[in-house]
């Protein structure tokens, strides 16, 4: 039997009247997959990272995923912008209309066979599957009347650390900006750099500067340096207390930089499976990892990827591309389920921008998070925020 509550009618918030228990016992099926774009604006108007990148508007998708039991969980994929990684926010609503008739009839429970028909049906891209994975999650929790977090092993504690991203700007604005973050709360700080070394070198030094003990500073390049210029950089604060991430485009190029220098050095970009995980652990070439959901094609690779780190010994950043209030509510799940000890932070998506989807999604106090304790995510999407679907696919349609 299905345990969990759904709302008696519509989308969101503002229709849930009331709970009624699932009409369908035994096997659940697909009955229709929907998308909705969302524009999500930045608080500090826009968001700068190497190579002259910026974004002042999150292009989001919202994914809704409904079936013959009156379950419907919700996903969230929200790529920064089209030249970061290999995604971006046209693809995930192109790739929806690939995948869902594949999905319509199946069991959204059966996560390893869902995500294997997603495999089947489309090659690659897995960022367009992890809007659906995390839907299908949310409809899991709902099924069981658990948490997500539950079921993905545990909550750890009341609550887990929050980093904060700075944007990359003149290293006085950023130091500034580390300043004010501090203030409210947080004490894990992912500076944006990858330009020119020597204003990099003067942007890590005004912010450890207003840093106070405990507070610990993360040098993020996004790949933008060369190896003789990353090294440069490390050589020049190798007397400050800072983690290096992804200093240089290739894996190779970051091994050769982790051999020359003392300072921690976290990989991301090149962390897009359990193969180059593995590789790294070989190789001794990173001491952390960042995890993106979107990126590994949704929780269930996410939290394979968690556990194996910690097995390996790995801390974690838990985060995703960006996103809003439902992808805020999943990096919470996967974070509070992850034993702390290998947790280095996780991020808050949903402080950064202008515009909330859904409600019960986690809030920030002061640097720190907790995933819901409802059932499933925990959210409710806000009808009139999502507008029309422009992706509908469904039994009879």
């Amino acid at each position: 039997m299905y345990r969990g509550v759904v709302p008696a009618r519509g989308l969101g918030a503002g229709s849930w009247s009331g709970w009624v228990w699932p009409a369908r016992l035994g096997v659940m099926k697909i009955t229709r997959i929907a998308a909705y774009r969302v524009e999500l604006p930045l608080k500090e108007g826009s968001y700068k990272w190497s190579g002259g990148k910026m974004v002042t508007v999150f292009d989001s998708t919202i994914v809704r995923v409904e079936t013959d039991a009156g379950l419907a969980g919700h996903g969230e994929v929200c790529p920064l912008g089209p030249s970061y990684l290999p995604a971006y926010a046209d693809g995930v609503r192109a790739g929806l209309r690939v995948l869902a008739p594949e999905l319509i009839g199946h069991d959204p429970t059966e996560l390893g066979a869902l995500n294997r028909r997603m495999d089947l049906a489309l090659k690659g891209h897995p960022y367009v599957k992890s809007g659906i994975d995390m839907a299908c999650w949310d409809i899991l929790g709902q099924a069981a009347g658990l948490p997500v977090c539950a079921l993905l092993g545990g909550r750890f504690g009341d609550d887990f650390l929050l980093y904060r991203a700075i944007s990359q700007e003149r290293p006085e604005v950023m130091a500034e900006r580390v300043a004010a973050y501090r203030a409210e709360g947080y004490r894990r700080f992912q500076l944006k750099v990858g330009g020119d070394p020597e204003e990099d070198v003067a942007r890590i030094r005004a912010v450890a500067a207003v840093l106070e003990p405990g507070d610990r500073l993360v040098a993020d390049a996004n790949t933008g340096w060369r190896m003789h210029d990353a090294l440069r950089v490390a050589r020049a604060i190798r007397d400050l207390d800072v983690l290096i991430e992804q200093p240089c485009a290739t894996y190779e190029e970051c091994l050769s930089v982790r051999r020359r220098t003392n300072h921690p050095l976290v990989l991301d970009e090149v962390i897009d499976g359990m193969g180059p995980l593995l590789r790294a652990y070989g190789d001794q070439a990173a001491d952390a990892v960042n995890l993106k959901i979107s990126k590994l094609g949704g929780l269930t690779r996410a939290h394979q990827m968690r556990d194996l780190c910690v097995e390996l010994g790995f801390a974690m950043t838990i985060e995703d591309s960006w996103g809003g209030d439902i992808a805020t509510a999943a990096i919470a799940h996967l974070a509070h389920s992850t034993p702390p000890e290998w947790l280095y932070a996780a991020t808050d998506f949903n402080s950064y921008v202008t515009v909330s989807t859904a409600e019960g999604a986690p809030r920030r106090v002061g640097g720190r998070m907790a995933a819901s304790r409802e059932p499933g995510l925990g959210i409710r999407p806000r009808e009139d925020v999502l507008g029309p679907p422009v992706v509908d696919v469904g039994e009879a349609g």
